[in-house]
């Protein structure tokens, strides 16, 4: 295995990685029991900001 052929097989494993990971925060955090704890976080910011 040669230098080019290790960076080329780098560069698509971290391609292919990064794309896994994107999808998955994605996925968390667009999860249906989320919704609940994002609705909360938001009125809680709208209400600390009366004061």
């Amino acid at each position: 295995m040669d230098f080019d052929t290790l960076v080329s097989f780098t560069r698509q494993f971290a391609l292919v990685w990064f794309f896994v990971l994107f999808v998955a925060i994605i996925a968390w955090a667009y999860w249906p029991g989320h919704k609940k704890r994002y609705e909360q976080e938001g009125k809680k910011i709208l209400e600390e900001g009366d004061e």
